[in-house]
């Protein structure tokens, strides 16, 4: 809603105050002024002048050489506007004016001829094109007869007005009005208000001898009243209209089409007129559309209808969508001598699924859908009737042609001080709320400390206590509002040990080159039981089923991740997307019920899926693709990070390679898996070779321990030395490594697998595994002699238990 200060002060004098603090003291009672604005930029030395001569340029075709007195003075101005001619009166910038933009208007010579100044158009007085008259786009602008030579135009023009720009909540449609803006004004600054005059003088002729009003269903309009103007003379409206409508930002199109539009900004009550000679009929009958039937508005668009559409008709033919836009073929035009003027009530709902229908939003229909005062009605019809007596010189017609079934019942509240006292933690006295009553300009009975508060009908949005509650604090004023300091000790904020985790863990995973993302908890039928976990899928647990799904492919909570950052990819890749590494950390949610009586058991899992190339140097001509020992490598250094021991198991997982996957167990506890999705599956979701894990990030939360540990680093150098076992192909080069560490912790700190061979010169059923061996002593430096011995131990050690030799 946009509210023109100067047209607000018709009806409240709000002083001397500033529209920055009168913009405050509204957005402290509830209403946010989004925004202040200023018609145009401030201009000094444009006043009113009288063209006494308007002569063709001698010497370019398109100018015109105008005397143009300015009451103090003649000037001689050079204008090339269209539309200048002689007697009219018209803006003139004299030299030394600065026009907005900070065009500065000085003497200059135009085609060998001095000009003394600038007759002006709106634009170039600062005023928006796109409210502009369209008589007037393309020149000057012509002040009526009346405007007095010399003045000052800003107060004509209303260019010294400022714009408040309110952001109103759907429940505040009453101050989508200018009278709904002058009660709150009036009631935050304790003035009085001013309300317009409806008094109209009515010719003896009657409305109804010529307009009948019938309604098929008054619940979708309970009131429709047709009021009769004759005699109508189209011409432009008064300036101040024009001003005013501008100002609110809307066009000027004629004395007839801005009254109406005056009067929906005043009243809040949309009204509209009918040419009635074009409306061919003496009746006016309100009903739902036909399907199929069809309208063509004032758009000039054809409009295709269905049944829930409400219309106004002539009895034959629509002329009208009831609240939203009139018709093309009763449009008030330059010829219109009779005017038939509809002020009407019409359901919300109604209004609102026109809206819907037709893709029209209007000023009318947001206020229908909002809700409009049902005793502004009339009141509306009556105001628009005397601006068109007043304006358009018409005749109104006697006895408007009215159906009424509306309700006009006033709610009653109940409200007492000490419960307003005690919801507000106050001390207002029963007097102040008194007179914060009669701010409001609501009419109340007290008894004692017991108010019943009969609120107007402009005031839909007050119905219970609560409500008038809220009207008595923000009238009180919100400052005013006592207010404590906690009293308990507190603390400042800080992470929680799991959240310190949380983000310790994707640390360590985006340095890894994983990217975070979000997936839905929500999957479909065919996902819900994949790729879940082996320690879940022993506990034959059930997908919980949603009651109702928003679709199928959301119908069941997710037991795994995975399915759904798969289809993350899968997105991606059919974007040329291809090499990808995804993570999340979600919720899985777990029951064992078949029929769901209880909460499921909400547990978090650490998921990832990667995919496409993980390494590639051009210029060194390497290029490493994600394969499962990148997987297993990223897996392996979070746990190291973490300081948790894990180990792997090779495994055979539904909807995994067979070849290609491990089990993930810590303490004895499975705790998640690694591996390649199957090939089946990926070519299902049209994806490459992709790898995935899943782990237990509850038992990861559970297990690890924020503990700073701290290693001297070594005074004395390592030893290394290269050996590779030749084994039987069963035995697991995992169990090897283990096996060394367990009986040479102290000395050998670090074993490295580096080769795994089986084929040519190596005996049916064997394989050669390669490893590292890393030799220090903390104390010491450690001798050939010593190192060779550990050497010997260790490769008897691995005859005896595994069978190995050393291959030569």
């Amino acid at each position: 809603m946009l509210v023109s200060l100067n047209w607000l002060k018709n009806y409240v004098d709000f002083g001397s105050l500033s529209p920055e603090e009168l913009g405050e003291k509204i957005t402290k009672s509830g209403i946010e002024v989004d925004g202040i604005s200023y018609v145009a930029e401030k201009s000094e030395h444009v006043v009113v002048g009288h063209v006494t001569s308007c002569e063709q340029h001698p010497n370019a075709d398109k100018l015109k050489l105008c005397q143009v007195d300015v009451g103090d003075e003649q000037l001689q101005i050079i204008c090339g506007a269209p539309n200048v001619a002689k007697g009219q009166k018209v803006a003139v910038a004299k030299p030394g004016a600065v026009l907005p933009g900070g065009f500065k208007i000085k003497k200059v010579k135009l085609r060998g001829i001095e000009s003394n100044g600038m007759i002006c158009s709106l634009q170039e007085l600062g005023i928006n094109e796109a409210y502009i008259p369209s008589d007037v786009a393309d020149g000057i602008f012509v002040f009526p007869e009346d405007a007095e030579v010399g003045q000052s135009v800003d107060s004509l023009l209303n260019l010294d007005d400022a714009i408040l720009e309110f952001d109103l909540t759907p429940n505040r449609a009453d101050a989508l009005s200018m009278l709904g803006v002058a009660y709150e004004v009036a009631a935050v600054l304790d003035m009085p208000i001013k309300l317009p005059d409806e008094s109209v003088e009515m010719i003896e002729e009657k409305s109804t001898d010529h307009i009948s009003i019938e309604v098929e269903d008054p619940h979708l309009a309970p009131y429709y009243a047709a009021f009769m103007i004759k005699n109508i003379e189209i011409k432009p409206a008064p300036l101040w209209m024009r001003n005013y409508l501008m100002a609110a930002g809307i066009r000027p199109i004629n004395n007839v089409v801005d009254i109406t539009n005056y009067v929906l900004l005043e009243y809040g009550q949309p009204l509209h007129a009918f040419d009635y000679d074009l409306l061919d009929s003496k009746e006016i009958i309100v009903r739902n559309a036909r399907e199929g039937e069809k309208i063509v508005t004032l758009d000039d668009q054809e409009r295709k209808l269905t049944t829930d559409q409400l219309l106004i008709t002539n009895g034959k033919e629509p002329i009208a969508l009831a609240g939203v836009m009139g018709g093309a073929d009763t449009e008030v035009n330059e010829q219109t001598k009779t005017v038939l003027l509809e002020a009407a009530y019409f359901d919300a709902t109604s209004v609102r699924k026109t809206v819907q229908h037709t893709g029209l939003r209007s000023e009318a229909s947001t206020r229908f859908e909002k809700g409009i005062d049902p005793n502004r009605v009339y009141r509306a019809g009556i105001r628009a009737a005397q601006l068109l007596q007043k304006y358009a010189g018409g005749e109104i017609l006697a006895d408007p042609a009215i159906f009424d079934q509306l309700d006009r019942t006033e709610k009653v509240v109940e409200i007492d001080t000490d419960h307003i006292n005690q919801r507000l933690g106050t001390n207002i006295s029963t007097t102040e709320i008194g007179e914060i009553l009669t701010k409001l300009r609501f009419e109340f009975k007290v008894t004692g400390d017991q108010f019943s508060v009969s609120i107007p009908t402009r005031r839909g949005d007050i119905a219970i206590f609560e409500d008038m509650l809220e009207e008595v604090a923000r009238i009180y004023g919100y400052d005013h509002l006592p207010y404590t300091l906690p009293t308990a000790s507190s603390r400042p904020g800080a992470l929680t040990e799991q959240q310190r985790l949380k983000r310790a863990v994707k640390r360590y995973l985006q340095g890894a080159g994983l990217t975070e993302t979000i997936t839905y908890s929500l999957t479909n039928k065919e996902a819900v039981r994949k790729l879940v976990s082996p320690e879940l899928f022993k506990q034959d647990l059930n997908p919980v089923e949603l009651a109702m799904p928003m679709s199928e492919d959301h119908k069941y909570l997710r037991l795994s991740i995975l399915p759904e950052l798969l289809k993350t990819l899968s997105y991606n890749r059919a974007r040329n997307e291809v090499n990808l590494g995804y993570y999340e950390i979600g919720s899985v949610f777990l029951s064992d019920e078949e029929v769901i009586t209880k909460q499921p058991l909400e547990t978090l899992r650490l998921s990832g899926a990667l995919s496409g190339t993980w390494v590639e140097h051009k210029w060194q001509q390497v290029k490493k693709a994600v394969d499962f020992y990148v997987v297993k490598g990223v897996v392996e250094g979070l746990f190291h990070y973490l300081q948790i021991p894990i180990e792997f198991t090779q495994s055979q997982l539904a909807d995994m390679h067979p070849g290609r996957c491990a089990t993930i167990t810590s303490a004895g506890q499975e705790i998640g898996f690694i591996g390649q999705i199957h090939p089946s599956l990926a070519k299902e979701m049209d994806l490459k070779d992709t790898y995935v894990f899943d782990l237990n990030f509850e038992f990861i939360r559970s297990t690890f321990k924020k503990e700073t540990v701290y290693q001297s680093i070594p005074k004395y150098p390592s030893i290394t030395r290269d050996i590779a076992f030749i084994v039987d192909d069963h035995v697991l080069a995992g169990d090897i490594k283990d096996a060394i560490l367990e009986n040479n912790a102290s000395l050998v700190k670090k074993v490295d697998i580096f080769d795994v061979y089986s084929g040519d010169n190596l005996p049916d059923g064997k394989k050669s595994i390669a490893y590292s061996l890393y030799f220090q002593h903390k104390d010491k430096t450690l001798t050939d002699k010593e190192v060779e011995e550990l050497y010997q131990e260790i490769i008897q050690t691995m005859n005896e238990k595994y069978g190995a030799y050393v291959r030569s």
